[in-house]
Formats: C-alpha cells, sequence, structure tokens
C-alpha cells in the first residue's frame, strides 16, 4: 500500500463513525478493543461517533484519537 494511501485511511476525526473507522481502517479495531469498546460488531455502535462511543464508555476522547493515530 502506497504511503499516499495508508494516510488517507489513518485520517480520523472525533465525528467519524466506529463503522466508517473500521471500514477504513480494520487495524483500528485493535486500539479500539484495548482501549475497551467491546461491542464493535454491535449495531448500534456501527453508527455511534468515536466521541460519543468514547463519552459512553468512560475514554478520554484526546487519548484515543492519539492512541489510534499512533499506531
Amino acid at each position: 500500500m502506497s504511503e499516499a494511501v495508508k494516510e488517507n485511511t489513518r485520517q480520523v476525526s472525533k465525528e467519524m463513525t466506529i463503522g466508517d473507522l473500521l471500514r477504513s481502517d480494520p487495524e483500528a479495531a485493535e486500539v479500539l478493543l484495548e482501549a475497551g469498546m467491546h461491542c464493535l460488531g454491535c449495531p448500534s455502535a456501527q453508527g455511534e461517533s468515536l466521541e460519543e462511543a468514547a463519552m459512553v464508555h468512560g475514554i478520554d476522547i484526546d487519548a484515543l484519537m492519539e492512541a489510534i493515530e499512533a499506531r
């Protein structure tokens, strides 16, 4: 995979849904699971934004975003 494609698939925002993130970057699931989000396949989780899911799980959204981007 080219660096440009890698960069595009790793651009995430707090407003991005979990479903969109996992479709564009399936490996991000590992980060979400390690953070305590174990309901990734749940239909309601697919439509939740990263920020909403972090709030529900008591996870600092900025730390989560850093972890996703750092991989």
